[in-house]
């Protein structure tokens, strides 16, 4: 008895070891995305898993099953893809229910795409279009094949929106032929001409001729028989047309096809869709809170609403601590959690920097008579014969005898500013010799710099204004009644600008300019001269770099000329006779720079964007 209890457990024990020892690990699932495909390689520690990939049409799935597996709660783990731009939304790995040695790696696609598996040392790849076409792009000799048989070369812009299957492979084909979409085929061609022959036969003539396996359902032998007359036809594209004309459905499990009426497979879609809606309305609710730290509480809740189980989830909203409370499913829980976490960051703030330049130059000179030449002349002369000598300079101001005087005086201002003058009372038989020659030479040079800042939110209008006033004097009435008042003039530098951050960490700016500034008085009780500049555009700025909104340069030179004609033109002799030569020149350049800036990218989430 102790014996056969011994071998009995010995055995057990034996067989146990076994499938341990001959059960492979994973090691790593990992996930990455090469151009238009994106790949989920699966680490094995053997080649010997056995793989099988089907497709969920109706859930947007592909289930990838690895048989006698096991795997550490670490790798056994279910990560977002969404952030990536192919068509694999979410990977979650479990063990298959009802089946503890297997394991189950489910993907969840944004549309329905192709997959297909290669096998290398030690891994499992599985590769997913990230759309219709992709396959294609990467597969020459399939795009030379379909042009062979068409008759023409395929066109790659065209081809991007037209299914084409990856290789000649019947579970290629037979997968493009589920897909929705334009299609081209490249199955074996065959020939009919039958007449009166059932649906279902016919499908079974076309699995004879390509080598899949094909299961109809009762409801296909109540259609009409079918006549045909088909040459020289790729077995695909006939398939495809039998399906079409009599509003057949097909489902692919490998190179098994699953054939039902439209009508059948709406009310499998319907029950199936009952039975997920029974198994939710059974899933025990949990309860969660979730502080919201930048968003906004009502605004964050709305946007949850659409999230839940409709008729079990509730979202509640406790405005003293700013937090949501919800009420649902593990799942829809989860998926409330990944929201909050994309939607919960910190409002952009943007730095506006700008530089105002405004650069004045100016130049003028005066040369010549001022106030023309006058003189007299005396032809009878000093009858007493009493001679003036030469050289007496009399006192400027007082009343002089015989003689004459000479002036030179600098006048003051920028630049250089002189004149000449000559005055002669009498000098033998000339009298009242009077004339003033002005050398006035003025240059003047300005800079203004304005470097205003800013700080705002994203999408929230700055405004930033700064102002100088001055007064001058108004009088009204005459005589007594005179009045004097001051009034008060003012030249405001305004900016206004709204900042948008873009999701690639750009700023779009609308910006508003607007600069005032003083001139020179006409007079003293007169308002001073005012010069405006303004400007209003939108541009787009990559973060911190500077951009040169505009700039305006005037350039003015003037000359003026006024005389007696043709006397003002002769040489040396037509200074007498015109006003002095008075050429002048100004220049003034305008140049705004603006530099925007976000302060809080990575609290921001935009720290990998810049």
């Amino acid at each position: 008895m102790k014996k056969g209890f011994f071998q009995l457990f010995v055995a057990i024990s034996s067989s146990l070891m076994m499938s341990i020892s001959w059960s492979a690990e994973i090691m790593s699932i990992n996930f990455f995305q090469e151009n238009e495909v994106s790949k989920l390689e699966v680490v094995l520690d053997s080649n010997t898993v056995d793989a099988q990939r089907f497709n969920v049409v109706e859930d947007k799935q592909i289930i990838l099953d690895l048989k006698d597996v096991r795997a550490t709660e670490r790798v056994m783990r279910a990560f977002d893809t969404s952030e990536f731009s192919g068509s694999v939304v979410f990977v979650s790995a479990y063990k298959k229910p009802g089946e503890p040695n297997d394991m189950r790696i489910a993907l969840q696609l944004r549309d329905n795409v192709r997959s297909v598996i290669k096998r290398m040392p030690n891994r499992i790849v599985l590769e997913i279009e990230n759309r219709f076409g992709a396959f294609n792009q990467e597969t020459i000799k399939a795009r030379e094949t379909v042009a062979e048989q068409i008759g023409s070369p395929i066109n790659v812009n065209e081809s991007a929106n037209i299914l084409i299957p990856k290789s000649e492979n019947v579970e290629d084909i037979l997968e493009n032929i589920t897909m929705s979409g334009r299609k081209r085929y490249v199955g074996k061609k065959i020939s009919f001409n039958v007449r009166d022959v059932p649906v279902a036969d016919i499908l079974k003539m076309i699995a004879e001729a390509s080598g899949f396996n094909i299961i109809t359902t009762n409801e296909i032998n109540s259609l009409p028989p079918l006549t045909l007359n088909l040459t020289n036809v790729a077995w695909d594209q006939a398939l495809d047309t039998i399906l079409g004309l009599n509003k057949l459905v097909a489902t692919k499990n490998g190179m098994i096809l699953m054939i039902t009426t439209l009508e059948k497979a709406t009310q499998d879609a319907e029950a199936a869709a009952r039975a997920r809606g029974l198994a939710e309305s059974e899933e025990p609710l949990v309860t969660k809170v979730f502080p919201i730290s930048y968003a906004n509480t009502t605004d964050i809740s709305k946007i949850i609403e659409d999230y839940l189980t409709e008729t079990r989830g509730k979202i509640s909203i406790d405005e003293r601590t700013n937090a949501l409370i919800v009420k649902d499913t593990v799942d829809v829980m989860e998926r409330v959690r990944r929201i909050i976490e994309a939607l919960d960051l910190q409002t952009p703030q943007v730095l506006i920097e700008s530089k105002i330049v405004e650069v004045t130059e100016s130049y003028s000179k005066e040369i010549g008579l001022k106030e023309g030449i006058g003189f007299g002349y005396d032809p009878i002369g000093n009858l007493s014969g009493a001679v003036t000598p030469v050289g007496d300079i009399p006192i400027a101001g007082a009343d002089a005898g015989p003689g004459f005087t000479f002036s030179s005086a600098p006048s003051g201002g920028e630049g250089a500013r002189s004149f000449f003058g000559l005055s002669v009372n009498k000098f033998s038989r000339l009298l009242n010799l009077n004339f003033s020659l002005q050398l006035l030479e003025t240059e003047s040079k300005a800079k203004i710099i304005a470097s205003p800042k800013v700080i705002t939110q994203n999408k929230k209008k700055a405004i930033l204004n700064t102002r100088d006033t001055t007064s001058f004097q108004r009088s009204e009435g005459a005589g007594v009644e005179r009045v004097s008042t001051f009034e008060e003039a003012s030249a405001e530098l305004k900016l206004e600008v709204t900042p948008q951050v873009t999701n690639e960490g750009s700023i779009s700016l609308e910006i508003e300019l607007s600069k005032e500034q003083f001139g020179t008085r006409p007079s003293a009780d007169a308002p001073p001269d005012k010069q405006g500049r303004n400007i209003s555009t939108n541009v787009l700025v990559d973060n911190g770099s500077t951009i040169v909104l505009g700039g305006i340069y005037n350039f003015e030179k003037r000359e003026t000329h006024s005389g007696v004609p043709f006397l003002k033109d002769i040489p040396l002799v037509g200074w007498l006779f015109r006003t002095p030569y008075a050429p002048s020149t100004t220049k003034n350049e305008l140049v705004i720079f603006i530099t925007p800036r976000i302060i809080n990218q990575e609290e921001a989430g935009l720290a990998d964007r810049s």
